[in-house]
């Protein structure tokens, strides 16, 4: 699935920065019926980690009340240059990984 990632380009050293990621998935519930009263069956992303550099800076559980195409957007301190790795894990075997990187002055 295509993920849409907004890493600052540049940052000075010690400055916070906001990470705003939108990743398209249809996050199907389990709940929903079809036309025909067959259960549609859960399909939803299940787990958000960023990391920086190699370390966990931001981790978030999700659930089935979660909209599609899941939104987040979270804060945090920029150290050094490198990079962000993204990861949504997801029911049914979905995997999906993006990253962005940063020059800190």
């Amino acid at each position: 699935m295509a993920a849409l990632i907004n890493v600052p380009a540049k940052a000075k050293r010690g400055d916070i920065i906001e990470i705003r990621t939108l990743t398209s998935h249809i996050m199907e519930t389990g709940f929903r019926h079809t036309a025909d009263g067959a259960l549609v069956p859960r399909d939803i992303i299940t787990s958000f980690t960023c990391r920086y550099n190699g370390t966990e800076v931001f981790r978030a559980d999700l659930f089935p009340a979660i909209a599609a195409n899941p939104y987040l957007s979270f804060f945090t301190v920029a150290k050094e240059s490198g990079k962000f790795e993204f990861e949504w894990i997801g029911d049914n075997g979905y995997s999906s990984t993006a990253s962005a990187p940063i020059t800190v002055e």
